[in-house]
């Protein structure tokens, strides 16, 4: 039978490094929040003539714009965000790009105010901060009958995190190369990572409770690798047939549901990784008392005489 719970250490050193990679970038880079959490104004244009990005932010600098963001779309259209504009001050630009670079049709203006983004990005915290205690409390509630049920749901949680943290950290370097911005759509792709990944967890928890009430064997250790080895290809084969159509979307849907699509992928391959590596054998740690292990050090070797 496949060891896969003998191997937890090298999967707890490879998580770590991908985690402190994450938290470098997001310490470096940061996340670009979209309007919708830090207010502001998207106006999307096109034009007759043939206008670059360099042009059209040359053009915005100058008219006092010089924190406008362009971006242009696979149609052909300029997305511009600015801070928050009055009529009055839409108008004043629309007019002045007509006479810098000849006829232009607007296809899409809002604005989001700063009171509206700050409670709208309150409002996001608030409902991942829900699902997450309330996944803690059912899974706890939900192996209740297990011995030490609340160790179940913390280490569903922690591979929540460890998801969540690679999706943000991924997000961050998108954000410091690409100019990506985290909007609702991204949001709700977390929440939607979070269901998933926790499914997986719940599957791989399931097995186990099957397992040791029919006392497959008295060592934990061996109860939790043949339930991996028992879901491990159920796992992979959800994983496989979600991971395509979440391609499908990225690929043939469009920009408009772009983070989403993007969260998703991570979300899917982090949380495969984590309901199969991470949350059961937390398990075996905290069972054996290995947490020591983490962070002892190895003894010096003795110098010879």
């Amino acid at each position: 039978m496949t060891d896969i719970v003998g191997k937890r250490f090298w999967f707890f050193l490879a998580s770590g490094i991908v985690i402190l990679f994450c938290i470098i970038s997001l310490a470096n880079f940061g996340l670009k929040p979209g309007i919708e959490l830090s207010s502001g104004s998207m106006l999307t244009v096109n034009f007759e003539q043939t206008v670059t990005e360099a042009d059209l932010k040359q053009e915005l600098a100058s008219l006092g714009y010089t924190g406008a963001i362009v971006q242009r779309t696979g149609a052909g259209d300029f997305l511009i965000r600015t801070s928050e504009l009055t009529g009055e001050a839409k108008t004043a630009l629309e007019e002045a790009l007509k006479a810098r670079f000849g006829p232009i049709t607007e296809s899409e203006f809002y604005s989001v105010s700063p009171m509206v983004a700050a409670e709208t990005a309150r409002n996001a915290g608030i409902a991942i901060g829900i699902a997450t205690v309330g996944i803690l409390l059912y899974i706890t509630w939900a192996f209740r009958k297990m011995p030490n049920p609340f160790r179940y749901g913390t280490c569903a949680i922690i591979a929540l995190g460890h998801d969540a943290l690679v999706a943000l950290g991924i997000f961050s370097i998108l954000g410091g190369t690409l100019g990506w911005e985290i909007n609702l759509m991204f949001i709700t792709g977390i929440l939607a990572v979070v269901g998933y990944s926790v499914n997986n967890t719940v599957v791989v928890f399931d097995r186990i409770r099957e397992n040791l009430r029919r006392g497959i064997s008295s060592n934990f250790e061996v109860i939790v690798n043949t339930s991996l080895v028992e879901t491990l290809s159920r796992s992979l084969n959800t994983s496989l047939t979600t991971l395509f159509v979440v391609l499908a979307l990225l690929l043939f849907v469009g920009a408009s549901i772009q983070n989403f699509a993007v969260v998703l992928l991570i979300g899917i391959v982090a949380g495969t990784f984590s309901s199969i590596c991470i949350a059961p054998n937390l398990l075996i740690v905290w069972e054996k008392g290995e947490w020591g292990k983490f962070f002892r050090r190895r003894p010096l070797p003795a110098k010879s005489q």
